[in-house]
């Protein structure tokens, strides 16, 4: 039988990725110090690592395909193909930022004031590339980790990852410049994209990806609104296309369902009760298929 070696990502990315792959149908269980993750999918082959390390072994065909930061893919240059972007974080829907932190004192306030100053970062390779076009002549230093607390004894500045700034701001540190935003991808390697069972499993695996990151931005949203009360209902559901509308018994009633933003259901569903919408239920969707 024919398999598929999937990369999963370990760390800051991995819960939220096997929530996502639940939501997408994929039931994923990870004994306790295992790095090779059952899914009850047997055409598929799991392999659980770090996130840094899944381009590489994408681009050299270990892996079939990936998942990793675009982050990653840009420090390691990996040349593989992205079959996907999706848009999460291990604190939700949201990408990451790269970017130069300075402490809240120090005199640096822009990018041209690190000419030969001192960068820790993780990011080595991403960092120099960024300074070199701005023209920037800085000493660039791998960081091991607690990165933040390098300036300034250690380092002028640093070159981090973060999604909220809550961290450098914990750390008095103020961010002066973005290098690059980065959001998870689905990578295969060039040999794997040109076999059409593998890249077929995987545009499959993306679509189903990508219809559970949807539904988690919306929901689902049914009731019962007299014939009278119906335009008025209507023209406050901002469907995917048009709300279903099914006839109940009583003629003078119909049913509605509207999938719509999760953001906007609280102020929504006091509207639609004012302009006459009864028995209103909410409820959330696995996957939204366009």
């Amino acid at each position: 039988m024919a398999k598929l070696k999937l990369g999963l990502p370990a760390g800051s990315l991995q819960e939220t990725t096997l929530e996502m792959f639940k939501k997408a149908g994929y039931h994923i269980s990870i004994g306790e110090r295992s790095y090779y993750p059952y899914i009850d999918d047997e055409e598929i082959e799991c392999v659980l690592m770090r996130a840094q390390e899944i381009p590489k072994y994408v681009d050299e065909s270990v892996l079939d395909v990936g998942i990793t930061g675009k982050d990653w893919i840009t420090e390691t240059g990996a040349q593989v193909e992205e079959m996907a972007e999706l848009t999460y974080s291990k604190r939700g829907l949201r990408p990451v930022r790269l970017v130069l932190a300075v402490p809240q004192d120090s005199h640096i306030q822009a990018v041209e004031d690190l000419e030969g100053k001192r960068i820790a970062t993780e990011l080595v390779e991403t960092t120099r590339r960024y300074l070199a076009s701005k023209g920037i002549s800085a000493s660039v230093i791998f960081s091991w980790g607690a990165t933040e607390v390098k300036p300034p004894l250690l380092a002028d500045a640093i070159a981090e990852l973060t999604e909220t700034g809550r961290s450098l701001k914990a750390n008095h540190l103020r961010i002066i410049d973005t290098i690059l935003v980065s959001t998870p991808r689905v990578i295969m390697n060039k040999e794997s994209y040109r076999d059409p069972w593998k890249r077929k499993k995987v545009e499959q695996m993306v679509t189903l990806l990508r219809g559970a990151l949807l539904a988690e931005q919306k929901v689902m949203l049914k009731m019962n609104v007299h014939r009278d009360k119906l335009d008025a209902v209507i023209a406050l559901l901002p469907a995917l296309r048009k709300p279903t509308i099914s006839n109940l018994y009583d003629e003078e009633w119909v049913a509605i369902e509207s999938v719509v933003d999760e953001k906007t259901v609280r102020d929504l569903i006091c509207k639609l009760k004012d302009a006459g919408a009864e028995g209103i239920i909410e409820y959330p969707l696995n996957k939204i298929i366009p």
